[in-house]
């Protein structure tokens, strides 16, 4: 008797899909890495995805798991809404259009759900709780209940850059509205604040933090509101969710220890008593873990078979 045969995990961001075989245990039997044609449209994104997973299926796959960009709603396999990182993505039926070219159940979620699905299968015990956010070029995030990740209504869950945000009044949110979070904390959004403030333009996060070492105010300024921001809207949800970890992922926290004391610092200030001692933790789980997500999806969430186009299995 043979044991369980591998699946497919892919994430798909807007500047690249990672692909890999995983097998029963966790381990990555077969991996490859293809830039995403994110300004195609969604037809050429669905073409990558199955072609990445065809380079690294083999014979043996029997599913695929699917961690995107944008909101996904798990059940229906759609992308909901979804930002202009990926051209006319809002609305794509993501699980629909990958069954048919690979031939394969397929599952999908949001690729930070998916990451801190991973994140929550490290916690002790079946009964973990935990608020996951990943910041870089945008703000997502994750929200996980007596050992669950939640969904939410369309798949709108744990999207935490949409909250707003006092920091971020009359910014304009990638998603329509104004005065999100993700308006003033993610990392072009620090950026574009120092570059209000100076007259200058736009340039990459890297260097606004360079610029901060050296002791530039406005850099510095920028830095510490975007990290405050964050650390105030976590520590609220921190008193909302009562979770006993709270995560933060992502490349903005790793500029330097500004960031990240400013973000703790932010948080504490707005815990109740009774979590006085929580704080804000990097993830346990390294560079892989929206592509092993994306693989346990499979074991976790509606499969949808190409047989039976559209329908959970």
């Amino acid at each position: 008797m043979t044991g369980p045969r591998p699946v497919v995990g892919l994430d798909l961001g807007g500047t690249k899909i990672d692909a890999a075989l995983v097998a029963d245990d966790g381990s990555l039997l077969a991996r490859r890495s293809v830039p995403t044609p994110a300004s195609e449209g969604p037809e050429a994104v669905l073409d990558a995805l199955a072609a990445a997973a065809d380079a690294v299926s083999g014979p043996d796959a029997v599913a695929v798991g699917v961690a995107a960009a944008g909101v996904i709603d798990p059940v229906s396999g759609t992308v909901t809404s979804a930002t202009d990182t990926l051209r006319g993505w809002a609305g794509t039926a993501l699980a629909e259009g990958l069954a048919a070219r690979t031939g394969l159940p397929v599952a999908c979620d949001n690729d930070v759900r998916a990451a801190a699905a991973t994140e929550l299968a490290s916690l002790d015990g079946p009964d973990g709780s935990m608020v996951y956010v990943a910041v870089g070029t945008g703000v997502g995030g994750a929200v996980a209940a007596a050992g669950r990740i939640l969904n939410g209504t369309a798949g709108i869950a744990g999207h935490l850059g949409h909250v707003p945000s006092p920091e971020a009044a009359g910014l304009p949110c990638t998603c329509g509205a104004t005065g999100h979070l993700e308006a003033i904390a993610a990392g072009p959004a620090i950026a574009a604040h120092y570059a209000r403030t100076t007259g200058t333009a736009t340039g990459p996060l890297q260097r606004i933090a360079a610029y901060a070492s050296h002791g530039d105010p406005h850099a510095l300024s920028a830095i510490v509101l975007g990290a405050q921001a964050l650390g105030r809207v976590l520590g609220g949800l921190a008193n909302a969710l009562g979770p006993e970890r709270v995560v933060v992922a992502g490349g903005v926290p790793r500029i330097g220890t500004l960031y990240w004391d400013a973000l703790c610092e932010a948080f504490t200030d707005q815990l109740m008593p009774p979590i006085g001692e929580l704080r804000p933790q990097p993830p346990r789980v390294g560079h892989d873990a929206a592509v092993l997500g994306a693989a346990a999806l499979t074991r976790t969430l509606p499969l949808h078979n190409p047989r039976t186009t559209g329908a959970p299995r």
